[in-house]
C-alpha cells in the first residue's frame, strides 16, 4: 500500500470511528430511511456537511473555531434546546405509535432537521479539531486522510439511510415504532442534558 492509500485508509478508519455511534443524527437518518422519506436528500445533506466540516478541519479552520469559546457556548445552548425539543416530539410519538407509512409531503421539515442536527451539534466541531490535528500528522498527505474520512461518512450515511428499508417488515407493527421512538427520545434527551452539563 502506497503512502497516499495509507493516508486514505487511516482517514476512513478514523472517520468511521467518529461517525458510527448512537447519536441524534444517526437516529434521525435511520427513521427517515425506514419511512423512505427524502432519503437521498437527507444522506446528501449529512454526508455533504461532513465533507465540508472535514475539509475545514484539515485546512486548519478548526483552530479558529476552538479559539472562540463564546461561539461554542451559543452552539451548545441552541443545540441542547433543539435536542430536547426533538426528544419531546419523539416521546409523544412513542406514546401514540402508528403503523409504518411511507411519509409523503414536503421534504422541508426533514431537511431543516438534518441541517440542525449536523450544524448545531457542538461535538461536531470537536471532531473537526480532532480530524484536523490527525490529518496534520500526515503532512503533505493530509488531504488523502481527508478523502478517506469523507468516504467513510458517505458510506455510513448511505448504508444507514438506504439500508434501513430492510427493517420495513419489523416496523410494520406500531409496537416497533414505540420502541424506536422511545430510544430516539432517550438518546436525544441524554445528549441534550449532556450538552447543558458542559456549560458548568
Amino acid at each position: 500500500m502506497g503512502p497516499f492509500l495509507f493516508a486514505v485508509a487511516a482517514g476512513f478508519g478514523t472517520g468511521l470511528s467518529l461517525i458510527v455511534a448512537i447519536g441524534a443524527q444517526n437516529a434521525f437518518v435511520l427513521r427517515q430511511g425506514i419511512q423512505r422519506h427524502a432519503v437521498p436528500l437527507i444522506v446528501a445533506i449529512c454526508a455533504g456537511s461532513d465533507a465540508v466540516l472535514i475539509a475545514l478541519g484539515v485546512a486548519g479552520v478548526g483552530v479558529v473555531v476552538g479559539a472562540w469559546p463564546a461561539a461554542t457556548t451559543v452552539l451548545t445552548l441552541v443545540g441542547a434546546a433543539f435536542l430536547l425539543g426533538y426528544a419531546f416530539l419523539a416521546a409523544r410519538r412513542a406514546l401514540r405509535p402508528s403503523v409504518l407509512v411511507a411519509a409523503g409531503g414536503s421534504a422541508r421539515p426533514a431537511v431543516l432537521t438534518a441541517v440542525a442536527l449536523t450544524w448545531l451539534n457542538p461535538h461536531v466541531y470537536v471532531d473537526v479539531l480532532l480530524l484536523g490535528s490527525l490529518a496534520a500528522a500526515h503532512g503533505s498527505l493530509r488531504w488523502g486522510f481527508a478523502v478517506g474520512a469523507v468516504l467513510a461518512s458517505l458510506c455510513w450515511f448511505s448504508a444507514l439511510g438506504f439500508g434501513a428499508r430492510l427493517l420495513t417488515g419489523f416496523f410494520a407493527k406500531p409496537a416497533s415504532w414505540k420502541v424506536l421512538d422511545g430510544l430516539v427520545a432517550a438518546t436525544m434527551l441524554a445528549f441534550g442534558v449532556l450538552l447543558l452539563s458542559q456549560l458548568r
